[in-house]
This record gives structure tokens, C-alpha cells and sequence, in this order.
């Protein structure tokens, strides 16, 4: 039985060696353009993301100090004062007014995304109290990722 030329293969040398020599350099420039593009698009989207997740997580810290300072009021009858600051929910305040009932509310203060403290106002200006971190500009005010993040958002 002979069987058509179309269908069988090759064994002559020159046509295993054009099949087995790999891409071209435009296949290899084309696959790193692309490459290139998709990276490029992926790290625009992840740092958009970057600062979001900082305000986010900001906003749970401001949220989570104001559960504190409302635990502190219902045990003592009053906030902290502002010279007594957030650090009286770690440690009993050595100045004056001393608690009555104090007792730790949070195991320690964490500090804002930005690595900069929290600030706490007793009386607030935007409520009876303020808590808030000043944003990635660390300074009073600002837009957009600078903007302040507070307990009155």
C-alpha cells in the first residue's frame, strides 16, 4: 500500500533543521512588547490601589480608636483631655484628671499609614471629639490622597 506523498513525513535533513530553528526576533520583540504593556498596565492599576488601601485602613484605625475613647467615656464619665491624649487608652493617665476606672482599652496606639501619629482633639472642632490622621501630606487640610482622614467622616 503507497501512501500519498501529502501524508507522509519528511526525513531529509533540511526540512527537520527549518522546522527545529525557533522564533525569529520579531516573534521574540512582539511577545516582549506585549509582555511590556501588560506590566505596565497591571503597576497603574496596583498603585491606584496603593493609596486607596491606605485610606481604607486609616479609616478603620480612626474607627476603631473612636470605640476606644467611647469605652473610656462610659467607664470614667468623660473623654480623655486633649494633654492627655490618646495615650490615656494604654496607660492610666498621670495627669490630672486621673480616671476613676481607668483599664487598658487597646494594647497600643497604632500610628497612621504614613508612619505619623494619630491627633486627638478634646474639645473637637468637627465633634464633641476629633480623631484623625493628617493624609499623606502630613499637614492640616489637603485634597485627594493629602486630604485629612477623620472621626467625623
Amino acid at each position: 500500500m503507497s501512501s500519498s506523498p501529502s501524508l507522509r513525513r519528511s526525513t531529509r535533513p533540511s526540512d527537520r533543521r527549518s522546522r527545529s530553528q525557533g522564533f525569529t526576533l520579531i516573534e521574540v520583540m512582539v511577545v516582549m512588547v506585549i509582555i511590556g504593556v501588560m506590566a505596565t498596565m497591571v503597576t497603574v492599576a496596583v498603585m491606584g490601589r496603593a493609596a486607596e488601601a491606605k485610606v481604607t485602613a486609616a479609616r478603620a484605625d480612626v474607627a476603631s480608636l473612636m470605640q476606644a475613647l467611647k469605652m473610656y467615656k462610659l467607664d470614667n464619665n468623660r473623654y480623655p483631655t486633649s494633654e492627655q491624649g490618646l495615650e490615656a487608652l494604654v496607660r492610666k493617665p498621670s495627669i490630672g484628671p486621673i480616671p476613676p476606672n481607668w483599664k487598658p482599652y487597646i494594647e497600643k496606639l497604632p500610628v497612621d499609614p504614613w508612619k505619623s501619629a494619630y491627633q486627638y482633639a478634646n474639645p473637637g472642632i468637627k465633634g464633641e471629639i476629633d480623631v484623625y490622621s493628617f493624609g499623606a501630606d502630613q499637614k492640616a487640610g489637603g485634597e485627594g490622597d493629602d486630604a485629612d482622614i477623620g472621626s467625623w467622616q
